[in-house]
This record gives C-alpha cells, structure tokens and sequence, in this order.
C-alpha cells in the first residue's frame, strides 16, 4: 500500500491492523450489531472524536435513530429521532454525501435540537452516509474531531469502514428477510405451521420449567369453502390476507398467530390461563362478526370462525396434543351451531356470550 502525503507508515499500520480487525468480525460474525460495534469502536480509535454515533434510517418513518451512541448523552439520544434533512446528520441521510464541517456555527444546516437535549456543545462534525445502491441505510458521525489536519487517505479510510458497515447491514437484512421467509405465510402474514411446532415446544418448555400455563385458540372460518366457488380463489385469497390482519391487533406482543393451513388459525397465549384466554377469543370472534370485508364490487362477505381451545397442563401435555384438544373443541363447534367457542373441559359457550 503506498504511502500517502500527509498519512505516516505509522497511520498506515494502523488503519492495516484495523481493517483486519474489521474483516475478521465481518467474517466471524453474523450479530449485525457486534459487528458495526466493532467498526465503530475501530473509527474512534482511529480518529478521536469526542463523541461519536451511528443513525440508521427508518424509511416508514422518514427519520433517523440512533442505533449506536457513545458519551454522556448516550441514554438521552437512545430515544431521539432525526427528520430526514433535518441537521447536518438529516442532511447527510437525504442527499447521500458526506459532510465535514469544521465550524457548526457558520453552516445553516447545523441544528442546535441534539444539542440543547444532551446539553452537549457540538463544535465540528464529519457525517459519512452508508449507501447501498442508491439507497442510504444510514449515518455514521464523528462529533469534535480535529478535521483541518485530515489527509485524504484518511478520508478513504474512513468512506472505507463505512462501506463495511453498509455492506454488514445490508447482509443482516437479506439474512432477516430470508428467516422472515421460512417462517411466515405469504398470504395472511402470519407465521406458518412450521414455525408453530417449534413455538409450541418452547412454550411448554418454558411454562413446565417456571410452572406457566399457556392457552391455544384453533379456529376454522365457517363457510370459506362457499366463497372460494362463488367468489373466486383470489377473493378468497384476499379475504384470509385481511382475516389475518385482523387478528395481530387484539392480541398482546408476547403472543402468537399461525396460519395452519387452508382457512384454519392458531393463536399461541404464553402466561394465559384458560379465563383470559376465553376473553380473547371472543375479542377475536367478535372482530370477525363486526369486520367490514368486501369484494373489489363493493359485495360485503360475512366472516364468521368456529373456535375451540385448550390450556397447558391442565388439557394436554405436550404439543400436539395441546393441539389436538383445541382442534376437537374447534370441530365440536363446527358441527353445531359454528360461529362459537369451544373450551376444553368446559364445552361450547353458551348463546353469544
């Protein structure tokens, strides 16, 4: 690597030793988070900085946030957001170039808002983006170097670790996507059989080690066949995609829903003991009957689901058979009335309650 004016063999060393440092934890290494500590650790080593951070993009939101932050303010900004041009940082994030900018105070981009949370004093910045293609994944920022006395080959350095540092985010996203893949239902969007079996093992791991009881909802949506021949299968289609954002709104975060199959559901309770798991399966049968779905014609199709559930340990012991029970309940619904509930060792609930 030849030597460049203003950079030292002693600096040349130091950036070898540290972009090999860098190429091992990209290559042993498949935590995102690890890994970009790593790169950023490493920046500031090299360059000093009083504080420093990494902003990553949120495009739902337009903004930035603050995914790594490092000094006395770090607790204040892990919590702050940034707009999308808003700042020298916001900036950076909207044009995708980078910024050194030795004085803050004589540039109009500069915004005083981070400043006057952390009560922190920014004097000079240098703001890198992290692109991918033509996309900005995020920011990385260097608050209160000395940037009058940078060469440029530790500018290439440093556009170097951040083409590192897109590089790994961009291979945690594909890797994400791809696990998101595995385990969830291309139409409804919720997780797919597959991944049920596996949650269900690790329920009942759980709650037999801490003595937890859990609940599982099986439901069936009553007359689905109906709507596949007078409908059509891409109504059909569309109708369990919008049954299945129906129901992750009435459940909790910790909680679980699965398509099993066809037009049949799962929904895993964990801490759910059998009273607490009959209110949300009525919160979900009643959603259904109170759901407005229509057809591209403006045709309303009446949604109705037969329901059975089970709760560990006291129903069945282990997966399937937990299972098992919830479906039984299900089917015991569907062959009277339908559009009820079914609860293991109790039976159907009676009239709409």
């Amino acid at each position: 690597m030849p030597e460049a004016a203003g950079t030292s063999p002693t600096r040349l060393s130091q950036e070898l030793t540290i972009f090999h440092d860098v190429a091992k934890a990209l290559t042993s290494s498949l935590d995102l988070d690890s890994i970009l500590q790593t790169i950023m650790e490493k920046m500031a080593e090299y360059f000093r900085p009083e504080t420093w951070s990494l902003l990553m993009v949120d495009e739902q939101k337009n903004d930035l946030y603050f995914a790594i932050a490092v000094g006395a303010a770090a607790d204040v900004l892990a919590n702050a957001r940034v707009k999308v041009g808003e700042g020298i940082a916001g900036w950076v994030a909207k044009h995708g170039q980078a910024l050194i900018v030795p004085d803050v105070a004589s540039d109009p981009r500069f915004s005083r808002r981070l400043d006057e949370m952390t009560r922190w004093q920014t004097q000079s910045i240098i703001c890198v983006p992290l692109r991918s293609r033509h996309r900005v994944l995020g920011v990385i920022q260097l608050v209160n170097v000395d940037v009058k006395g940078l060469s440029d080959q530790e500018m290439f350095f440093l556009h170097a670790l951040c083409d590192y540092a897109a590089i790994s985010i961009e291979n945690a996203k594909a890797v994400e996507k791809i696990q998101e893949l595995t385990i969830t239902d291309d139409v409804t969007g919720l997780f797919n059989a597959r991944h049920l079996y596996k949650t269900l093992e690790t329920a009942v791991y759980r709650s037999a080690r801490f003595g937890y009881e859990f609940s599982v909802i099986f439901g069936d949506l009553d007359h689905f066949k109906q709507v596949n021949d007078t409908k059509g299968h891409l109504v059909g289609s569309r109708l369990l995609a919008e049954v299945g954002y129906l129901i992750n709104p009435q459940l909790r975060l910790i909680d679980f829903a699965f398509r099993y199959g066809g037009d049949e559901f799962v929904v895993l309770l964990p801490q759910t003991r059998k009273d607490a798991a009959v209110v949300v399966a009525k919160r979900l049968r009643d959603s259904m009957r109170n759901g407005d779905f229509r057809t591209d014609q403006g045709d309303q199709i009446d949604v109705r689901a037969s329901m059975g559930l089970a709760t560990f340990p006291h129903d069945a012991q282990t997966p399937h058979d937990v299972i098992r029970q919830a479906d039984e309940m299900m089917y015991a619904v569907k062959n009277s009335t339908r559009d009820n509930i079914g609860v293991a060792s109790r039976g159907l609930l009676e009239g709409s309650d």
